[in-house]
């Protein structure tokens, strides 16, 4: 039965340029000299290091461990030696650095001890654990840790599964010879996905300009007997999109607020799909990816490239032209330029485009906007683009939100067919880190408004303590006077009683006399009873307490986007402070025992004549 199609407003055809580098199969790159293995390739935390300096590693082994749910592990991408955990750049538009892991090749390749797993006969939740260790993530370009994905909505069911190989993006073709030479074992993949998810359909989307792909992943589900389906779907950029292409293939439309599983559909890309089958049924983790080199290269090709190899390396097996001038991740509608090839490749790094000049003329100089609303006609998420224009222009953060700024692709449709070449993406980004911008400053304001209003708090807190304090000293001291007071008159009144009395009385006869004085003259006044405010000061110095003991026990919260260095000086701090502690009760103890044996003898001396 022929699967009924369904379109998305706007997108683009530009040319694809995918043909040179499909001529070939898939290649191996060599080891380089040197691997930067980034412990950061994912959305969400940062892995911790799991290595040492000097430490020797094996192919696959796990040097950064996932540090929450929404992270994924980093490997060892060949075996050697650990050169250094330093800063090192990113293949990021940004240039800054992050920690890396230095990694000396030692021409083994030997790989770390392998642990295949059936996810048939795991739980789900180890499957997904799994998955993390393995560092599987979204390969399609988003990196989105894919065993987070792997839960239904709570009281949805998974009717459709969408497996993405489209790859609608110009010059990159790393999905489609994945899928040619490949296809078993994505379909395979898809298997694993399909049974976690518990999906009733499996929708396989690839564009009509793959046709070897489709008849390769058509013949792979044919031969290990699934009910999956393959659909050749229109060339229309950005139909590679999750939400465009669930949207083709189902007639979904998935809103800004909501996930795709609120909705009953999940999707994920070949390559994800790949990985997580060589993850489980080899225990192989993610240490190498299918980076496609095209542009303006003399071999445009696709290689098959262990994760951490300087970006240098790679591009030379390509054969860059003299007219070279720049380098391009990603491809040229969503891609940025490289800044620098030092940088490595990570799990992101899906196509690097050699440009020049002749191949990417440099743009016009920017026109005014003319408010003819082309942009607004291809933009496949509705959004109007000439708007956010205007208010990113004049910095009026509030109204691009307004007009949904962040339900954003930045696609490139827009200034791909903007008359007066306006750059509106990076309008776009400018105003999106605008606004994350002054989130941070405005969450970092709120902090430190919260730790003065504490520290108002602690500072009454502890004036109140100190004149409790000092009341409490106060009552005992006047209470302790009056007591001597008492004590001091009891024996006058005594000695008069018995002289009153009667001088004929005899001695034996005093008590009785002092006993009836005592009862005739007045009683003496009994100790003040606690009133209201006593014990509402004692309330308070207990709550105080209390609450001094709470904050001893909570965590400081300043130490939470620490780097590795200032980690480690903390670490270092906490074990000379905890050295310092143990030496103080050791010489405690050693003080507490010298007084014992001094203490011990006299005792013995006291004791000896009453023993006797």
């Amino acid at each position: 039965m022929l699967q009924r199609l369904f379109s998305f407003k706007g997108g683009v055809k530009p040319q694809t340029h995918k043909t040179p580098s499909v001529q070939e199969p898939i290649a191996v790159a060599p080891l380089p000299s040197r691997l930067y293995v980034p412990l950061h390739q994912s959305i969400g935390g940062v892995a911790n290091p799991l290595v040492e300096v000097g430490e020797r590693v094996r192919k696959g082994q796990a040097i950064g461990g996932a540090d929450a749910w929404l992270s994924a592990a980093a490997h060892a991408s060949t075996s050697g030696r650990v050169l250094a955990i330093e800063e090192h750049v990113a293949a990021h538009p940004s240039g800054l650095p992050t920690l890396s892991v230095v990694i000396e090749p030692d021409g083994r390749d030997e790989w770390v001890e392998r642990s295949p797993l059936d996810h048939r006969s795991l739980p789900p939740e180890r499957i997904r654990e799994a998955l993390r260790d393995a560092g599987v993530v979204g390969l399609g370009g988003a990196v989105f840790p894919s065993h987070a994905k792997l839960t239904a909505a709570a009281g949805v069911a998974v009717e459709e599964l969408v497996i993405n190989g489209a790859e609608c993006e110009p010059y990159m073709s790393c999905d489609d010879v994945l899928m040619r030479e490949r296809a078993e074992e994505v379909v395979r993949g898809i298997a694993i996905f399909r049974d976690l998810l518990a999906a009733r359909r499996v929708l396989i989307g690839i564009e009509d300009n793959k046709p070897e792909a489709v008849a390769a992943m058509q013949q792979a589900v044919q031969d290990v007997g699934e009910d999956y389906q393959v659909v050749a779907v229109p060339t229309r950029y950005p139909a590679g999109g999750a939400k465009q292409l669930i949207r083709v293939l189902t007639g979904k439309e998935v809103p800004a607020s909501k996930r795709s599983t609120e909705l009953g559909v999940q999707c994920f890309n070949v390559g994800t799909v790949y990985s997580a089958y060589r993850a489980l049924a080899f225990g192989e983790p993610v240490i190498s990816r299918i980076v496609t080199l095209a542009g303006n290269l003399e071999r445009p090709r696709n290689w098959e490239v262990r994760l951490g190899t300087p970006l240098r390396d790679l591009v030379a097996l390509g054969g860059p032209k003299a007219d070279t001038d720049r380098y391009l991740m990603g491809g040229p509608m969503m891609g940025f330029a490289l800044p620098s090839l030092d940088a490595p490749v990570v799990k992101a790094s899906n196509c690097i485009i050699a440009a020049s000049p002749t191949l990417f003329a440099p743009s016009p100089p920017e026109m005014p906007c003319i408010r003819c609303g082309a942009c607004a006609e291809v933009c496949p998420h509705e959004l109007q683009p000439f708007e956010l224009y205007w208010f990113s222009r004049a910095r009026n953060f509030g109204k691009t939100q307004e007009y949904h700024l962040f339900d954003c692709i930045e696609c490139g449709c827009c200034s791909y067919v903007c008359p007066s070449h306006i750059p509106l993406v990076q309008y776009f980004r400018f105003a999106k880190s605008e606004i994350w911008s002054r989130e941070r400053e405005k969450k970092g304001a709120d902090a430190a408004k919260a730790r003065f209003e504490l520290r108002n708090a602690r500072e009454e807190r502890e004036q109140a303590e100190k004149a409790a304090r000092l009341a409490k000293g106060a009552a005992a001291r006047a209470a302790e006077k009056q007591a001597r007071a008492v004590a001091a008159v009891e024996p006058a009144v005594a000695d008069s009683a018995f002289s009153v009395a009667s001088p004929q009385l005899k001695p034996a006869d005093a008590p009785a006399a002092v006993a009836s004085t005592a009862l005739a003259s007045p009683a003496p006044p009994e100790a003040p009873e606690l009133d209201a405010e006593a014990i509402k000061k004692a309330t308070i110095v207990a709550a105080m307490e209390r609450a001094r003991a709470q904050r001893a026990a909570v965590q400081p919260r300043n130490t939470d986007q620490l780097t590795f260095e200032q980690k480690r000086q903390l670490a270092a701090v906490d074990a000379r402070r905890a050295a310092l502690q143990a030496e103080e009760r050791e010489g405690a103890a050693e003080a507490g025992a010298a007084r014992a044996s001094v203490e011990t003898p006299k005792q013995v001396e006291k004791q000896g004549p009453m023993a006797e």
